[in-house]
């Protein structure tokens, strides 16, 4: 079963933990037992993100950046069955302002990057960025959801 997370953006720009993350379970009884298993990010909002993860593998913490998340449209980060539990995301909105950050702190830069190591980031030459942390509870496949915090869940708007 593939499983996903729903984040709220953070308006106020502060690299903080978003007080609102609420985990729902994707509707996929019907998927076949041959489906990818994948982790993704879904852009529920009406702006652009940029996106960036960390995660450990065998060869220690990684940050990636940066994927360009369009309106309304998911993306796959990482293609396969996940190798770890926990994996760390930032994503900033770049239409609307705001972003989704937590207090998980990973290396970052502007451009493209693909960065070994989460240690003294700006004495290498990088960012210091706050990610927030999603737990897959151990699933091969995982979806996290990027919401606007003026949208309420059932589309409605408002919180």
């Amino acid at each position: 079963m593939i499983r996903s997370t729903t984040i709220r953006r953070h308006t106020t720009g502060t690299l903080r933990l978003l007080a609102a993350i609420a985990v729902a379970a994707c509707l996929l009884a019907g998927a076949s037992a041959e489906a990818e298993a994948d982790f993704r990010v879904c852009n529920t909002t009406p702006g652009r993100i940029g996106l960036s993860i960390g995660y450990k593998d065998e060869k220690g913490w990684a940050t990636e950046g940066w994927w360009n998340v369009g309106p309304n449209t998911c993306e796959t980060i990482l293609r396969g069955n996940l190798a770890s539990r926990y994996y760390y995301i930032y994503a900033i909105d770049y239409d609307h302002g705001g972003e989704w950050a937590g207090e998980a702190y990973m290396c970052t830069q502007d451009q493209i990057f693909t960065i070994r190591g989460i240690e003294r980031c700006e004495e290498r030459g990088y960012q210091r960025t706050g990610f927030f942390e999603i737990d897959t509870h151990e699933q091969s496949s995982w979806t996290v959801q990027l919401q606007d915090p003026n949208l309420a869940s059932d589309g409605t708007g408002g919180d």
